[in-house]
């Protein structure tokens, strides 16, 4: 069967639809929480669509409390899964279109969601839709799997695990093309407690997975001589900032680069450069100990530098600083290999306390294990054949990455497109991505996707 040739005799069904669930503004609200609703009105109503539609094709649908659904075709003892998630982050400015409108234009669909993940996970349901309409034969029972809080921190999937059926494997259509066989452990260190230090209010960072890319601070004595070395620091630095002077305090800012957390190399952290700074000028102890054992994104200092045989270098970034009257949090985001150990790296944070006699206690927060499938099972050569048959893409190698997706909380899961690799955007318009202004999804790339979800789905459900 040429999936794709059917996945294009879907494509104005498949738009409507689409900006259906685009049109949802499926954002988790806490203060909208009921029975039913466990994140809010909005991912209860985006679910509810997705489960009419299932109603609709005819297959049978299972509401998981709010947190999740289910839509299930085939039969059999064993299943095979598909996990996408319906909530999106929040809108943020610049728009120049309506992130709620699913507008196409020049072939692609503007919107919250198109590409994470409301389009990719209208694709999974459409490759089941192509199946039954197709009255392809199977084996196995396949089930789709809706979740509704992905982007603030997946309490849906450890529900799900604890109140519904899991299939025996399955793929996240929440990444890139080839696939993503490997994830890389995610690890919350803090350092907390009080602390002597001229820093009297410091605030910076808003999560643990993003790479401060503004950061201010107030210390509680400054001279008139300190603006001069400020200066020169932003300039040896390639940095911007700025300095105000008020009742002989000032507050120091500096501007450096954001990025996500599992790229802290391509970010400039600008709370860990007033630290330095800070530190340096006033022989600040608390301020030069912290900026010494954090400033390499590798862990050097601490001991913890490692690079994985799959999965390359372990990553560090500060997320989030706060100091108010000597009170200090300090959060850290650490991914690491699965042939690192998270005990050892937290081990060395607290060999490394202790050598300083730093003031702050270390707390492991939380510790995610790392996801490994491996590249030689029938999973992974069945998805990945099915790939390059339908992409045509023989160069670009199966992979695995610092981020994380639903694929962890499944066993035998991993992450499926819908990403295609080295697409270039022929469009004169700004095309956003996932998370940024103006996301946007290509609408025959995501029929492509269908048809490769198709064709996957069919082969390991047979």
């Amino acid at each position: 069967m040429k999936w794709i040739d059917k996945a294009h005799q879907y494509k104005e069904m498949f738009i409507k639809d689409l900006r259906g669930l685009i049109a949802i503004p499926s954002l988790r609200n806490d203060q909208e929480k009921c029975q039913g609703a466990p994140f809010g009105k909005g991912p209860r109503i985006a679910l509810d669509y997705m489960l009419d539609l299932g109603k609709r094709e005819g297959f049978r649908v299972i509401d998981v409390d709010g947190y999740a659904g289910i839509i299930e075709y085939g039969e059999g003892e064993e299943s095979v899964g598909v996990l996408g998630h319906l909530d999106i982050v929040p809108i943020g400015e610049g728009w120049t279109k309506d992130p709620f409108g699913g507008e196409v234009i020049d072939g692609y669909m503007f919107g919250r969601g198109s590409g994470d993940d409301k389009g990719p996970s209208m694709a999974a349901f459409y490759a089941l839709k192509m199946l039954k309409d197709q009255g392809v034969k199977l084996n196995k029972k396949i089930m789709l799997i809706y979740g509704c809080d992905e982007e603030s921190g997946m309490e849906c999937m450890d529900y799900y695990v604890k109140h519904a059926p899991i299939p025996q494997k399955g793929f996240v259509p929440d990444a890139n093309f080839p696939l993503v066989y490997g994830e890389k452990g995610g690890l919350h260190i803090e350092l907390k407690g009080q602390t002597n230090t001229v820093i009297e209010s410091m605030h910076a960072g808003e999560r643990p997975n993003i790479v401060i890319g503004e950061a201010s601070a107030t210390v509680s004595t400054w001279d008139a001589s300190y603006e001069a070395l400020f200066q020169f620091y932003l300039r040896a630095n390639q940095l911007e900032g700025s300095v105000e002077v008020h009742d002989q305090k000032a507050t120091l800012f500096i501007k450096g680069t954001f990025s996500h957390a599992a790229w802290p190399y391509n970010g400039v952290n600008a709370a860990l450069h007033l630290l330095n700074f800070i530190g340096s000028t006033y022989h600040d102890k608390f301020a030069k100990d912290t900026y010494e054992m954090l400033k390499d994104w590798q862990g050097k200092p601490l001991g913890i530098q490692m690079e994985g045989a799959y999965m390359g270098f372990l990553t560090m970034n500060t997320g989030i600083v706060h100091i108010e009257k000597g009170k200090a949090e300090i959060l850290i985001d650490i991914r690491y290999p699965n042939d690192a150990n998270a005990a050892h790296i937290f081990e060395m944070f607290q060999k490394k306390v202790k050598e300083l006699s730093y003031d702050l206690e270390v707390i492991l927060k939380s510790n995610t294990e790392p996801l490994f499938v491996d590249p030689k099972s029938e999973l992974i050569t069945t998805l990945e054949k099915v790939y390059r048959e339908y992409s045509k893409d023989m160069f670009t190698p199966i992979m695995t990455m610092g981020g994380g997706t639903y694929a962890k909380k499944l066993p035998n899961f991993v992450a499926y497109g819908p990403e295609f690799p080295n697409r270039e955007k022929d469009t004169t318009m700004y095309i956003g991505g996932p998370h940024q202004r103006d996301e946007a999804v290509k609408v025959d790339d995501l029929l492509l996707a269908t048809a490769i979800y198709t064709a996957a789905l069919e082969e390991l459900a047979k």
